[in-house]
């Protein structure tokens, strides 16, 4: 029997993140002939990005647009993914595993009686049942799982499941959706951005991050204009965030963030098992550190033992040759 399956997905700053089109792939994977892919766009000022579903593979775009909701509330956000449940009734719900759909994933697996499985980075069919695969342990084992019963709701990694190329052609039907505001328990008074750059950390494809060996808040000016260069993201580890040389919004490891870029470069960072946490399961891994015997190095696929004051500014210049010649 055809089933329905519903993505919620997150815009900032006017446009989609690129989980939410991963999460449409992810949808396709889990969808048999005659399913119904919908997708949930809940924000202010969201409607124009319905289009951009469409073309990744929804059939049906839902738009909640209201001006209560330009910021991030949970109750209010999870109040209008659940009127949506509602209408669409689905089997299936998948959010990203960012900040959002970690908060109020449970929230609505509970609300509908449904079972969740978190962070999932593959699924497969076996049979006829679907197979997701998931990390254990900070990346040290996985389990493979499927559910027994419906409705259900996952989260899905970043950089793990590919966004499908996009067909313009396509043109799902829009369905606004009226949206009555709940009674709140927060109240947003104001909103301050700290982030290492325009690219999202989590979902970036290329990672440059400093460890306490940057010494310094200017030590990681170096990383930055790599950064710049390569088209990446600026990360820290928990040490160098302890130490004050930048925000916690950059830390990445086992209490910070996860991250699976195709290439990640740990300057000046040991690798603690908590770091190590947050980043293991990036494709390459290329480690800067001045000692020889630093656990990065274990790890690491490609490693330079050198002070990152030097090598970083090498590699910066001969990246934008390379790149000034292609």
């Amino acid at each position: 029997m055809a089933k329905q399956i519903l993505v919620v997905a997150e815009a900032r700053s006017g446009k989609l993140r690129q989980v939410s089109l991963e999460a449409l792939s992810a949808a396709s994977l889990c969808s048999e002939t005659g399913d119904t892919i919908v997708a949930l766009l809940v924000g202010s000022g969201v409607s124009e990005l319905a289009g951009e579903l469409s073309a990744h593979g929804a059939n049906q775009v839902i738009i909640i647009d209201h001006t209560d909701l330009e910021q991030y509330r949970p109750d209010a956000y999870a109040a209008a993914v659940e009127q949506a449940i509602n209408q669409v009734q689905p089997e299936l719900t998948i959010f990203g595993h960012t900040a959002i759909g970690r908060d109020v994933a449970p929230m609505v697996a509970a609300s509908s009686s449904a079972g969740q499985l978190s962070d999932v980075i593959a699924i497969e069919q076996s049979g006829s049942e679907l197979v997701f695969t998931r990390p254990l342990y900070a990346g040290k084992a996985y389990e493979r799982v499927s559910f027994v019963s419906s409705p259900s709701v996952l989260t899905i990694r970043p950089n793990n499941i590919p966004a499908g190329v996009p067909d313009t052609s396509r043109q799902a039907d829009i369905v606004p959706l009226p949206y009555a505001l709940p009674t709140l328990q927060t109240i947003i008074r104001d909103v301050v951005k700290k982030t290492s750059g325009a690219i999202d950390l989590s979902e970036a494809k290329i990672v440059i991050s400093g460890g306490r060996g940057v010494k310094s808040t200017d030590g990681f000016k170096p990383l930055e204009e790599l950064a710049s260069v390569l088209g990446g993201a600026v990360g820290a580890s928990r040490g160098a965030c302890d130490a004050g040389y930048c925000d916690y919004g950059m830390q990445i490891g086992q209490t910070g963030k996860v991250v699976t870029p195709e290439i990640y470069i740990a300057c000046g960072i040991s690798g603690a098992i908590q770091h190590l946490a947050g980043m293991s399961g990036s494709r390459v891994i290329i480690a800067i550190n001045k000692d020889p015997e630093a656990p990065i190095f274990k790890v690491a696929d490609y490693g330079i033992v050198g002070d990152l004051f030097e090598v970083v500014p090498l590699l910066t210049a001969e990246f934008k040759q390379v790149l000034q010649g292609a």
